[in-house]
This record gives C-alpha cells, structure tokens and sequence, in this order.
C-alpha cells in the first residue's frame, strides 16, 4: 500500500527555520518531522509517494531511493503554493487503488493508523476545543462522514480534521475550483465530495502534535520527550 505524504511548501509560518530547511526534516526531539510521519505508518504501507518542490533536494538526498525500509516515489509539485488538492493531483499518476494520504507536518499516533489503513476509506479526525481554525467534520446518522468545512465561523462539531485520510484512486474522478477564500485547491474539498458516494469511517486519533509554527516544536518536545 503506498502512502502519498506532501512534503512540498515552503514552510511560511515557520521562518526563519525554513529558510534553508524544508519544514519536512526540521527536527523535533532530535528527528526529522518526516521521520516520525513515517515511524507511525503501519506495516501495510510499503512505499512512500513523496510530493516534493520548496528545497526538494535536501528530502531527496536525505530519504534516497529506500527511506526506513521503505520504497520512496518522487513527484514534483512545481506550484507548491497551489493547496493539498493540487498537491495531490501531482501524485495521481503513480497512484494504484487504495493509498493513505498524509501531511509532513503533523505527529500522528500509529494505533488510529493502523486502525485507518484495514478500513476502505477512512479519516483521521480528533476533539478540538477551537475547532473554527481548522476542516471541522460533519457526520452522517450512521457516523460515517458526510463532509469537511474549512473554518466555519459556526462550527457544527467540535470533531476536525486532521489528515490521514484512506482513499484509493476514485478520488480522481472528483473535481473541485480553486477556493475563493483561500485561494487554493483543497483536498478537503475533493474528499466532501468522495464522501457522498462512499462510506467513510472516522478514526479518532489519540495523539496528534500539528507543528506549523516554531512554537509549536517546542509544544511538541514538551510531550514527545519532556526530559530534553
């Protein structure tokens, strides 16, 4: 099963340690944020799809052609400012049936994951206690998910998004424009309509550690290894 991870942005909220560095290997308790991506991943996953553009030669050089024994695939994301919609139409043509898809950004817990993977389709969803600063989910009657809003000023749960999602190559048959708000094309989007013709199981994930900021490394060795 392969794993689709964008690893393409320039990494903007997190100057100035993106200056030189793409956010992906920035190090958060001695490893690379890519490195915990890929240590929670489970087992059924045996090839990465790494979508690469903002100092993709570092993440090339360092994950080579076989990453923590792993098969890596790269595919270039030349406007890697275009939203995770984009970034993954640019993986569509070395997908095959059923794919996991991920941020490079976000420490996720390998039990939903391995939870995730044996479902058709699933997303990764967690408890938010300010769920207007992110994709908020909302479920269907039997608690499948019926869809994704991005940052609604009235959220209707307080369950959000937070990548990790399973799909397989039929989300290609689904496109969305640009966002007006946001200016970019979003996966979210793609996936809320996947979504009304497929069942999608929520996971919800115990441990997830967004790191978007320089804060939030810290935040993050606060509860990975509390004792650096």
């Amino acid at each position: 099963m392969q794993c689709v991870i964008i690893c393409a942005g320039k990494g903007t909220r997190m100057r100035p340690l993106t200056e030189h560095t793409p956010k992906p290997l920035l190090e958060v308790c001695g490893k690379p944020l890519l490195q915990h991506v890929v240590e929670a991943l489970p087992e059924e996953i045996d090839e990465l799809v790494l979508v690469v553009g903002y100092l993709q030669e570092q993440i090339r050089s360092y994950c080579g052609d076989t990453y923590l024994n792993r098969k890596v695939t790269y595919v270039e994301q030349e406007n890697f400012s275009g939203g995770t919609g984009a970034a993954l139409l640019c993986a569509q043509d070395v997908l095959r049936g059923k794919f996991l898809f991920m941020y490079a950004d976000d420490i996720h817990g390998a039990d939903a994951l391995k939870k995730a993977v044996v479902e058709e389709y699933a997303v990764l969803s967690a408890h938010s206690d300010t769920p207007e600063h992110f994709g908020v989910l909302i479920k269907n009657e039997d608690g499948t998910l019926q869809g994704i809003i991005e940052k609604p000023k009235n959220p209707p749960s307080n369950f959000i998004n937070i990548g990790g999602f399973v799909l397989d190559t039929h989300i290609f048959e689904y496109s969305v424009a640009v966002s007006d708000e946001h200016g970019e094309l979003l996966v979210t989007d793609m996936f809320t309509q996947f979504a009304q013709d497929h069942a999608v199981q929520i996971i919800e994930q115990a441990l997830w550690i967004p790191v978007g900021t320089p804060e939030d490394i810290a935040v993050a060795e606060n509860q990975l290894c509390p004792e650096k």
